[in-house]
């Protein structure tokens, strides 16, 4: 569906407005307008079930972003119960970051500010709808949402459901927009320079550069994920057996999850061990020569392949797996260094120094010792939620929840001051 360019821009213009409405409702108003949200999602979890089944029976089961799509009754519940943690979290609107008195008695005080619109594109995640929602409109963010054809459906019943409960509660629906499913609205949005403030892109590695080669509007980038997991040669094998597991099969279909184990060559007699359960969910792995040793013979043969080229660097989104062995702690950060995509990366050690070494000069936005990077997450780090997980440097890093979504300005008030 072609929407028109002067429709679009019509629907920015009125997303503005509802943006700069919310600058006048107090918290409270904000606050029970998320509750009744969550409340109703609940109740209408089945309609929602419905659409999502529209989409879903339009893609693969195999394709792995199958998983993304798919909403089940606990997912839609466990929405809920992050609307309801947004809720209870403090905004950091208006917050006081600084305040000085110069000696001619002007006073100067640094206020977080919401960026007014922001703008998100993103693929066949439908729960993107809900978390953007949330933390855009508790930091007094209008938004306009650009889903995926993929889940078209979905989104639909979902920001028909939130403009419906904003509206009974006297709050300007025009607060979150869906934009048509087609690639002409995707243009319009990465060009509307006088209406939106800011682009978060959320998807493949592909999506993301397409945002960042064609906006027009500041973009910031949350980024693919290539993890990695390092065990080194002071590794706890039952830490690092249940670690690479959760990290890998929890859910493959996320950017937290596992993409290549790193090991100690003094540590391949462990590599079996460190990999057994990941036969169950039916990982293939792609070893390099002395981990494919390790693992010969030891490790389903129909799951074992010799790595290749693009083994490393990759991020699968699958049941798959690469294996690179290493003989240094130093081998290991270079190659986290070559392969990386500065998202989530984790080192299983019982030695300090090198965990502090690691955790000191890996360059990503979390760095873990001793822990699953499937806890890279807004809700995990009990932000309620999360609108992306920031790559780049600028601004925001990480989990990106309520305070990454305001800028600041600064306020003076004086009495006659003037300058000479």
């Amino acid at each position: 569906m072609d929407m028109g360019i002067e429709l679009l821009r019509n629907v920015f213009e009125k997303a503005v407005a509802a943006g700069r409405e919310l600058n006048s409702l107090n918290e409270s108003t904000i606050n029970g307008a998320l509750l009744k949200v969550a409340e109703e999602t609940e109740l209408q979890y089945a309609a929602i079930l419905d659409a999502n089944r529209m989409d879903l029976e339009r893609m693969d089961v195999s394709n792995p972003m199958y998983d993304r799509l798919m909403l089940t009754k606990e997912r839609i519940f466990a929405i809920a119960a992050d609307l309801r943690s947004v809720a209870s979290l403090h905004s950091p609107a208006g917050e006081i970051l600084s305040e000085t008195v110069r000696p001619n008695g002007m006073k100067i005080t640094k206020i977080r500010t919401p960026f007014g619109l922001i703008g998100v594109i993103y693929e066949a995640r439908p729960n993107v709808s809900f978390d953007v929602f949330g933390l855009c409109f508790k930091s007094n963010n209008a938004v306009v949402l650009k889903g995926g054809s993929d889940a078209r459906f979905s989104n639909e019943a979902i920001v028909n459901l939130i403009r419906s409960v904003l509206e009974k509660a006297g709050v300007n629906p025009d607060t979150v927009t869906l934009l048509p499913s087609d690639r002409s609205a995707t243009a319009e949005l990465l060009g509307a320079t006088d209406y939106v403030d800011l682009i978060i892109p959320r998807g493949s590695a592909s999506l993301i550069n397409y945002v960042r080669e064609n906006s027009r509007v500041p973009v910031i980038e949350t980024g693919a994920g290539i993890c990695h997991t390092y065990f080194d040669r002071c590794g706890d094998i039952a830490k690092g057996a249940a670690i690479v597991f959760n990290a890998k099969t929890r859910r493959v279909s996320v950017c937290n999850a596992l993409d290549t184990l790193i090991i100690h060559s003094s540590r391949l007699d462990s590599l079996p061990e460190l990999c057994v359960k990941l036969a169950d969910k039916n990982v293939i792995i792609y070893a390099d020569n002395p981990a494919y040793e390790a693992l010969e013979g030891k490790y389903p043969a129909d799951l074992l392949e010799h790595a290749g080229e693009n083994s490393f660097g990759t991020e699968f989104l699958d049941y798959k797996m690469s294996v690179k062995t290493v003989d240094s702690i130093g081998e290991a950060m270079k190659h986290v260094a070559k392969y990386s995509s500065k998202h989530s990366e984790t080192v299983i050690t019982e030695d300090s120094a090198a965990a502090n070494l690691y955790l000191k000069t890996v360059d990503a936005a979390c760095v873990y010792h001793n822990v699953s990077t499937a806890f890279t997450d807004g809700a995990q780090f009990g932000f309620g939620a999360e609108i992306g997980i920031s790559t780049q440097k600028m601004h925001a890093r990480g989990p990106m929840a309520l305070a990454e979504l305001t800028s600041y300005k600064y306020i003076i008030t004086g009495n006659g001051q003037v300058r000479d």
